[in-house]
């Protein structure tokens, strides 16, 4: 007979989002600093400086903080709505 211990359980569902923040964060500065650089491109068209690789890999490392905060709050929630199910 195997007994259910609910603070195990109640560990697994409040799991660090820290790790899961690390683990995106290279992934989230890589999409903005692609996003940043075609947006730079795009900008050639209105007349306007195009944005160098560098930089915007760059500013991404700032850019990412928040956005990478975003993603993880939810990918957090899809998985406990998975986890629920």
């Amino acid at each position: 007979m195997t007994r259910s211990d609910p603070t195990s359980q109640d560990d697994a569902r409040n799991r660090p989002s820290w790790r899961l923040a690390l683990l995106l964060y290279p992934f989230v500065v890589l999409a903005i600093s692609i996003n940043l650089f075609m947006l730079g491109l795009l900008a050639t068209w209105l007349g306007w400086p195009h944005i160098p690789p560098v930089p915007a890999l760059i500013a991404s490392l700032f850019l990412a903080l928040p956005t990478n905060y975003a993603a993880t709050r939810w990918i957090e929630r899809l998985i406990a709505r998975a986890e629920s199910r």
